[in-house]
């Protein structure tokens, strides 16, 4: 499997993405990160390959923090600031969304570019809370434009569903990507979405892949336990209505063994699956120290066999999927999935 991947013509990804979220303030249930050591595994990634970096305007502090990173690389340190992809997001607050014009979604992107410290931003990921209030086709809109003028490259969604997706491909909005929530454990794309993008050359960029740390060695064989960021709480509740604590330790049993294969780990092995279905270009995998940086290089040093890929599809269908479309459940009132999503982040600033 190659490392890169063309996201549109003339523009090509890491297929393993550097997520951002667990950089943003707040993210962490307990004590603060060690920016200067996350900074070291940028720059280590960036010499790796791994040159992608996917943030959002609501992750608190985050396009700050890659702006250093870019004043870092223009300054001549490592690569050239020119070599790496940034993605980001445009994310009005719920309570907003009925304010939204041109003129504040022009003002956002340029906070995005100046906090990011570039000339134009190579993917804006658009994102709607709310269907029931009308706009969202007229926002996408005002992104073509100031794609036209040069402020952004390339226009993607992120957790819209299927049929909202239609309506800004029909709209004529040029959408090349969309980001869901998609893994062993969520594998809602799989009903609807990964067949609509793979018919209308959107390509897939997933996030949660490895669901909050829960894919990994260090839980075979663990009771369940307190969450420690923001992730494993939302994770947490995926795994108790898919597979259960049981079936989870079940799948990490059967992840191992293919690791131990290809001299790999349980994240590999997870992140491989998912690349290797059809329509999926990425995979976001979070970066919050240097202390993982080898483990994500060896994801390109092996592919998984059709049997091997067969054997955890099987697996996984003895147990249900979270209901609905990607990101439904997040966007029903009654559901424990909303109840922990951040809504209005950006509350001063966009009243």
């Amino acid at each position: 499997m190659d490392q890169r991947i063309e996201l549109t013509k003339d523009y090509t990804i890491c297929r393993v993405l550097n997520g951002c979220w667990q950089l943003s303030e707040g993210h962490s249930l307990q004590g603060r990160l060690d920016l200067k050591d996350v900074m070291k595994a940028f720059h280590l990634l960036t010499e790796q390959g791994f040159t992608t970096f996917d943030c959002a305007d609501i992750y608190t502090g985050v396009e700050e923090f890659i702006g250093e990173f870019v004043k870092e690389l223009k300054s001549g340190h490592g690569i050239s600031a020119d070599d790496i992809q940034i993605h980001t997001k445009y994310v009005p607050d719920i309570n907003y969304l009925s304010q939204v014009d041109y003129a504040f979604t022009e003002q956002i992107i340029d906070r995005s570019l100046k906090r990011l410290n570039r000339d134009t931003l190579d993917l804006v990921q658009f994102h709607w809370w709310d269907y029931d209030v009308p706009g969202y086709t007229e926002t996408a809109g005002y992104l073509l434009r100031l794609k036209e003028k040069g402020k952004i490259r390339n226009i993607g969604v992120t957790n819209f569903d299927t049929a909202r997706l239609k309506e800004l491909v029909d709209a004529g909005i040029p959408v090349v990507s969309m980001q869901a929530q998609y893994s062993v454990f969520d594998r809602r794309p799989e009903r609807n979405m990964l067949d609509y993008c793979k018919a209308n050359g959107i390509k897939l960029l997933c996030y949660g892949t490895l669901s909050g740390g829960f894919l990994a060695e260090k839980w075979l064989g663990k009771n369940m336990t307190e969450p420690e960021t923001r992730s494993q709480v939302k994770y947490l509740q995926i795994i108790e209505d898919t597979l259960g604590w049981d079936g989870y330790q079940e799948l990490l049993g059967l992840l191992s063994k293919i690791a131990e294969k290809y001299n790999a780990g349980i994240p590999n092995v997870a992140s491989k699956y998912i690349l290797s279905q059809a329509g999926v270009a990425g995979a976001i995998i979070g970066i919050r120290n240097s202390q993982h940086v080898a483990s994500n290089a060896r994801i390109f040093e092996f592919d998984l066999d059709e049997e091997e890929i067969e054997t955890i599809r099987a697996f996984l269908q003895q147990f249900p999927a979270p209901e609905g479309e990607p990101f439904e459940l997040e966007r029903t009132p009654s559901s424990k999935y909303r109840s922990i999503m951040h809504m209005n982040i950006n509350e001063k600033e966009q009243s």
